[in-house]
């Protein structure tokens, strides 16, 4: 356990310090930029890095839903998610200071600008309301462990499944981050509004409460609808 909490820490704190880095260092560099469409690239190669680093330790979760996601489909064991929980927030915290204490390092760099918090309302990057927030954040965390579950069945093909969810994580970022700057995972959202404060830990309820919900449908879902497969129904007439 002490090994699998470790790839948990390390790998939450890649997805942080890569997919928030890429936000807040080099989103918006003039002229140079990579854009929101470059920060999504970032947050899908995170996972897809760490689930062949740690994967085979760990399952490579780096995400509160997820393992909650992952339990309630009978996939993990619900009495070792809190262990994962916490190792998570932990790793998340630490890569979200790193973070901090690299952009520091510019003079002008105000962290209670962003920091890239998750947000609705007036913290949406577009403006969007809380209903909207909290559908989009449902959804796209259901549709991010239906991609899971299935990618790591055992009749899936084998050795793929890190490229369909990193690539998945990689499409979510392009369709939500216009929303709600992309969540879909408690542990990223607590980790930067730690260091933003002010409205993003006022707001942080929502990115704890839409993906582990998304997470539950998806899990419940994948469960009683894929999880079996029905047999061969029977010809007439043979035994």
């Amino acid at each position: 356990m002490g090994k699998r909490l470790s790839a948990e820490f390390l790998g939450t704190l890649w997805l942080v310090l890569g997919g928030c880095g890429s936000a807040v260092l080099a989103a918006g560099y003039p002229h140079l930029g990579i854009g929101f469409a470059g920060v999504a690239l970032a947050f899908g190669l995170t996972v897809l890095t760490m689930a062949y680093a740690v994967g085979h330790i760990s399952g490579c979760h780096l995400n509160p839903a997820v393992t909650i996601g992952l339990a309630t489909a009978g996939r993990f064991a619900w009495k070792d998610a809190p262990r994962y929980i916490a190792a998570q927030l932990v790793g998340g915290a630490v890569g979200a200071a790193i973070l901090y204490g690299i952009a520091s390092g510019k003079a002008g760099f105000d962290v209670h600008a962003g920091f890239a918090s998750n947000g609705y309302g007036a913290h949406s990057p577009d403006g969007y309301g809380l209903v909207a927030a909290a559908l989009c954040e449902v959804v796209m965390t259901g549709v991010f462990l239906l991609i899971i579950l299935g990618s790591t069945h055992s009749r899936a093909p084998q050795g793929f499944a890190p490229i369909a969810i990193g690539l998945g994580l990689t499409l979510i970022h392009l369709i939500s981050i216009p929303v709600t700057n992309t969540s879909v995972n408690p542990a990223r959202s607590t980790a930067v509004a730690i260091f933003c404060g002010g409205w993003a830990m006022q707001q942080l309820w929502l990115f704890w409460v839409a993906p582990i919900a998304g997470a539950i449908i998806a899990g419940v879902l994948h469960r009683s609808l894929f999880e079996k497969t029905p047999p061969e129904p029977k010809i007439a007439g043979t035994p």
